[in-house]
């Protein structure tokens, strides 16, 4: 049961950030968005990763696998697009 609302967890959190990365993909405006928030988020998704890893947390490594290529899209555009 634990497992399942982990997935739950997983799913919700990344696919959340779909929305913002085709919207930023889209129009390249990135105004809005913070320089410095996002490159905190993506570090410590980037952290949840690797405690994941070492976990061995399968929702955990999943979920924040996918949202971190979301966050570098977002911040890579950012940066380009100031």
């Amino acid at each position: 049961m634990i497992d399942i609302l982990g997935y739950c967890a997983a799913f919700l959190t990344t696919a959340s950030f779909l929305p913002q990365a085709i919207k930023t993909i889209k129009t390249k405006d990135t105004s809005g968005i913070s320089l410095l928030m996002y490159v905190m988020f993506t570090i410590g998704v980037f952290a949840w990763l690797i405690y994941g890893t070492f976990r061995k947390d399968i929702p955990v490594i999943i979920g924040n696998a996918v949202t971190l290529s979301f966050a570098i899209t977002i911040l890579r555009m950012k940066i380009k697009y100031k």
